[in-house]
This record gives C-alpha cells, structure tokens and sequence, in this order.
C-alpha cells in the first residue's frame, strides 16, 4: 500500500490510546481518554512559613543565594544542590522543607531521601519525613528500611501510606515485587487487624499479575459486616473485575458502590471512566456532571466533563465548562486547545488560531503549535507562521527536530512540495539520523518521480533502524510500484510483515507483490485480509483487480461499486477498472 504522510502521522501519530488498566494509566490520549487523566486533586499548594534569612551563618547564606540566582536562570538542579547544602548546613526545618519541595518538584530521589533523614535527625518522629522515606527506599530496593519506617508510622497510629508503597511495586522487577510481597505478608502477621496491610498485599499481587488472588485478599476487607467499610478496597475490587475480563459485572458493582458512597470521588470516577471504556459515552457524560456537581472544587472533573461532552457532540456544555476552566485558570493549556478544535471545526479560524497559540506546554502544545501553523498559512499568513517557528527553534532547542516537522508537514498540506522538500533537505542537515523527517523526503521524492533518492533515504532509515517496518513496507511498496526488483521488494515486504502482521497497509503491500509476481492465491489471501482490516480505495483497488484477472468478476465489481458508493471522489479505482477495460458503469 502507498505510504501515507501528514501532519499528524509524520509529525506526532496522535491515535487515540486506550488505558492499559483503568486505575493505573497516566498517558495521554484522546478527548474520552483524557477524561481517566485529568488531575483531580484540588489545586492548591500548601503554604510554607516564610525563612528568615537573617538566622545563617554566611555559608548557608551563600548557598541559598546561589539557589535563587540559578532558579532565575532555569537551573533548577543548581537550584537543588545549593538547597540542599544549605539544609544540611543550617538543619533549619524550613530550609529543609523548602529544599524537598524542589526536589520533589525535579523528581530528585536522591536528594528526597537525603532530606528526609536530616529531618528525621531534627524531628524523629515526623510523619512526612517517615513517609518520604519509606518511599524513597522502596525505589532503592531496600525494602528493609522502607518497612522499618512504615512500623514508625504505625506506631504513632497514623496512615503509613501501604497503598501508595505497594503501587510503586508496579515498576519494580518480578524478582522485587516478590521480595516485598514477603515482608508485606510478614508485616501483616505482626498487625493482623491492620485494613491497609492487607490491601496493600492486594496491591501488590495485582501489580505481579495475579488479580485472582487479589480478589480473595480483598473478600474480608469488603465483608459487608465490616462498619465502616473500607472503601477502597471496593474500588480494587471493581477494577480487579474489569481487568479479569468482567466488564458488565464491574460496572454494575461499580454503579451500585458509587450510588453508596457518593462522596468518594474515586470510586465515581472510576466509574466513569470505565463507562468510556465501553463507549457508553452519555452514560459517562451524566455521571462525570453528577461528579463535577458534587465535587466543585475538583477542575479536574470539569475537564472531565468537558471532553466527554465533547465526545458526544455537546458542543455547548463543553464550550461553557472549558470556558470557565480558562477563568479559573485551571488546566488552560488543555481547555484552550480544546476551544481551539471546537472553533476549528466550526471554521472559525482566527478564534482556532488564538486558542492554539495560548496552548505553552504540555502533551497539547505541539498539536496545538501544528494546527496554528496551518491555519495562520491557510489564511494567509505563512511567511509569519514559518518566521515564528524559526525563533521557537532558537529558544527551545530541544524541540526543535519537532518544529521541523510542523514546518515541513505544514507546506506539505498546503500542497507546497518544492518548499516542503527544501525544508526537509535542511533540516536533515543538522539531523540526518531523524526517521521521520527522512520519511517525509522520502515520499516527498516518490511523489515527485524521483526514486532512485526516495530508495536512498528509506535505505537510510532502514540501516540506521533495520526493524523498522514503515520504512520497509514503503520501500517494497515503491520498488514493487516503480521497478521489475520484485524478488527484492518481496524480502523488505516479509520482513515487515514478519515485524508488524497486522497491519492492513502491509498486508496490502505484501498481496501486491505476489499479484505482480503471479502468485494469485497468496495474493488473494493477503489481500482479501487487507480489505476487510481497512476498505479503503487503494486496497480495494488492489483486491478487486486480483479477483478479477482470477476470474471473480462479478465479486470485483461488487468491491469496487460498494468502495465507490463510500468514496465517490476515488480516482484509483476508476483508473483501474480502465486499464483492465471493464465498462465503468457500475
């Protein structure tokens, strides 16, 4: 099958993901997706008494000096090690907190646990010091010590965190999960009637993929003579039912649990996130505006709300809440970009383009940057929109292969080839190793009848990636299309079936080759697969032409009439009914 390319494909193959498991995913997705992962926690940070800077010695001063002068210049690890510093110099509390703060905020584990036993020395028994440590020696292995702190907080009576502990198992090796599987079950014999063991086992078993056994650790936790009951071991049970493949009985536990407890906003939004999952789309609808309703200081939901509106053509409801959303300032970067598709596909251009340009950051500031661009060139505008992507190229050098591709898919959608290609050809002077950007000459020279350097540079990217089967699949395609090196396009077309079976554009390439080499029955099979994966016109243009040389006439005429009723503006089918000089008159 003909190689595809376009802003989307090429640039940043933005497909709608499904969640792997509903309770776990942090990835982001399309609009009904991103509904599972839009914050809901309330955003507010907690204050923090000021730091009198008058109370160090002039080494600590220095160091917190140095800290400022680097967070002004974006140098936040400098930032960190200088606070660092300066905690253990000055053992001053709010030193100390302010410093795990920013190292919580870079992801710093290091510096988090090097940190929390200097508090721990100042204040032994800190309950958030304890807490941090326990999950800094998980990550480091040392379950010893992260148990050790977890009996600290035990023993003051407080929540020692079990489930946000045993959660982190997910990243661990099976080897691991194990091990702390073992010291889990040790703990509970020394505390039988602690709720939060027990259901970190569970936890634990579900992230070593046993969730049956997860279900059985859940039963006395979920006994219904159990006052009060724990709560969210109802909400692992309703995800251990749809992850065992119980989909109705895990929404309808989940209906039942959510109309019980209608204050725990987990077990609602699980819910409704696994109603998207069934594509019960105004199900989800009605119960993410139920959530949002009841929980007002949540934006989260509200964005929530938004999409799934959105999803279902709730063109106003989701336009007010993502409106609102802006004023608030809660997740703008995401309620901009989706008024900006909201305009867009209203053909309101100038106010898409506004939206888009107010998107700064996040998994939406490239799409958003994308679509911008095209639309300020269809508009008229282009030498501007080109001229802005040059200086985001100087100010965010690590996009800037990224911002290549916007320029170059840009003019390829504005069916500006020549400069697509000069775009291409210099951005690849500066990243000749970048697959996508030579991808996108490549076809840019297949198009234009150049296919001796089209074959250069899919050779390029399949030296540099030999299992990449896009490249091998439009290599074979090319050669079998533009050459008689069929025995050769057979082998680059094996291989990337062999690496990607079931792709439709693959199985149809692979059918191709064997139609072009007279072998007709594997033609048909691989083709007829390719059809019914994807009917689009070029594979029912293939498909039809074998059948109808095999002597499936009237089966041809039938793909090709029911492809032309969908596709009444296809020209490949009409071309090949031509060549093969059967009457159009379908």
């Amino acid at each position: 099958m003909k190689p595809v390319f376009s802003a989307v494909t090429v640039l940043l193959g933005l497909g709608l993901a499904g969640c792997a498991h509903l309770s776990d995913s942090d990835q982001a997705g399309g609009a009904a997706e991103q509904t599972a992962q839009a914050q809901e926690a309330p955003q507010t940070a907690p204050a923090e008494a000021p730091i009198n800077y008058a109370d160090f010695d002039q080494e600590t001063l220095y160091s917190l000096l140095a800290a400022e002068v680097a967070a002004q210049r974006g140098r936040y690890d400098v930032t960190l090690v200088n606070y660092v510093e300066a905690a253990r110099s000055s053992r001053d509390i709010g030193v100390i907190k302010r410093a795990m703060r920013i190292a919580q905020s870079l992801n710093g584990d290091n510096a988090q646990l090097q940190l929390a036993n200097l508090w721990l020395e100042i204040e032994p028994d800190n309950l958030e010091a304890h807490r941090i440590a326990a999950i800094q020696y998980v990550r480091q292995k040392d379950f010893d010590l992260a148990l050790y702190h977890m009996e600290k907080i035990l023993a003051q009576g407080q929540d020692a965190d079990f489930d946000d502990l045993a959660a982190l198992s997910a990243r661990l090796p099976a080897e691991d999960q194990q091990q702390l599987l073992k010291l889990y079950r040790d703990l509970a014999e020394r505390h039988p009637d602690n709720r939060e063991i027990r259901y970190g086992i569970a936890l634990l078993l579900k992230a070593s993929g046993d969730p049956q056994a997860a279900m059985e650790q859940l039963e006395p936790l979920i006994d219904e003579s159990e006052q009060p009951p724990f709560q969210p071991a109802i909400v692992l049970r309703g995800d251990l039912l749809y992850q065992t493949g119980q989909q109705q009985e895990a929404l309808d536990y989940l209906r039942y649990q959510s109309r019980r407890f209608p204050d725990n906003r987990k077990l609602g939004t699980l819910y409704g996130r696994m109603l998207i999952e069934e594509k019960q789309m105004q199900a989800a609808e009605d119960q993410f505006q139920s959530l949002k309703e009841r929980f007002p200081d949540v934006p989260g939901l509200k964005l929530s709300y938004a999409l799934v509106a959105l999803e279902n053509g709730s063109t106003d409801a989701a336009e007010q809440n993502l409106t609102e959303l802006v004023e608030e300032g809660h997740h703008v970067d995401e309620a901009h970009y989706y008024l900006g598709r909201l305009d867009d596909e209203a053909e309101r251009p100038e106010q898409a383009i506004a939206h888009y340009t107010q998107v700064t950051e996040g998994s939406h500031f490239l799409p958003s940057l994308s679509r911008a661009t095209y639309l300020r060139g269809a508009t008229g505008d282009l030498d501007g929109a080109l001229m802005d992507l040059r200086t985001l190229r100087q100010q965010i050098p690590d996009l800037t292969e990224n911002l290549w591709l916007i320029e170059v898919n840009t003019l390829l959608d504005l069916d500006q080839k020549a400069d697509a290609l000069g775009a291409a050809t210099e951005a690849l002077q500066d990243y000749p190793d970048n697959a996508r950007i030579r991808y996108t000459r490549a076809m840019l020279f297949d198009e234009m009848g150049r296919v001796q350097e089209a074959e250069a540079d899919l050779r390029q990217i399949i030296e540099n990636q030999p299992d990449n089967a896009v490249a091998l699949n439009a290599l074979g395609y090319i050669l079998t299309e533009k050459t008689d090196r069929l025995q050769e396009a057979s082998a680059l077309l094996e291989k990337a079936h062999s690496l990607d079976p079931e792709n439709p554009a693959i199985l149809d390439s692979v059918g191709w080759v064997h139609y072009k080499l007279g072998n007709m029955a594997q033609a048909l099979d691989y083709l007829r697969q390719a059809y019914d994966a994807f009917p689009d016109p070029e594979v029912a243009a293939h498909y039809g032409e074998a059948l109808y040389v095999n002597g499936e006439e009237d089966q041809a005429r039938v793909i090709w009439r029911r492809t032309l009723d969908e596709h009444p503006d296809d020209t490949l089918i009409p071309a090949t009914m031509e060549r093969l000089g059967v009457e159009q008159d379908l």
